[in-house]
């Protein structure tokens, strides 16, 4: 059962114009980035939200392809996905697939299909 909305990744075309949108007309500043994480197929920034961990994460794709890349191609900038904190990782997957729910697996982490969360992806994240 989730517990509560851990992160917020959001797709943007343009990481660093996108930075300057949210400081100057939202407020917010970024702790860490942009960083490039070449695995993951994208530049991210992080803008923390409170003392409690929580965050939005702003996600420009590294080029063609990755999941960021096909997503801001189909659907424009955007949340891309939401990221619920859960006690156990494994047992939240275990009653979801139990559920119906369309779990992708992509090594450690863990996501629900859009389709089954009506165009939002979710993320599963093991949080105490």
């Amino acid at each position: 059962m989730p517990k509560w909305i851990d992160h917020i990744v959001v797709r943007v075309k343009d990481i660093n114009e996108s930075l300057k949108d949210y400081e100057t007309k939202l407020g917010m500043k970024a702790s860490k980035g942009p960083d490039e994480i070449p695995s993951m197929g994208m530049t991210r920034a992080i803008l923390p939200l409170g003392d409690e961990g929580r965050f939005i994460e702003l996600a420009e794709p590294l080029g063609e392809g990755g999941a960021i890349a096909g997503a801001l191609e189909r659907y424009g900038e955007g949340v891309h996905l939401v990221a619920l904190a859960v006690d156990n990782l494994a047992e939240a997957t275990a009653e979801m697939k139990a559920n119906g729910a369309r779990i992708i697996e992509a090594g450690t982490q863990v996501f629900v299909h859009p389709r089954d969360g009506h165009g939002v992806m979710y993320q599963l994240i093991e949080r105490d």
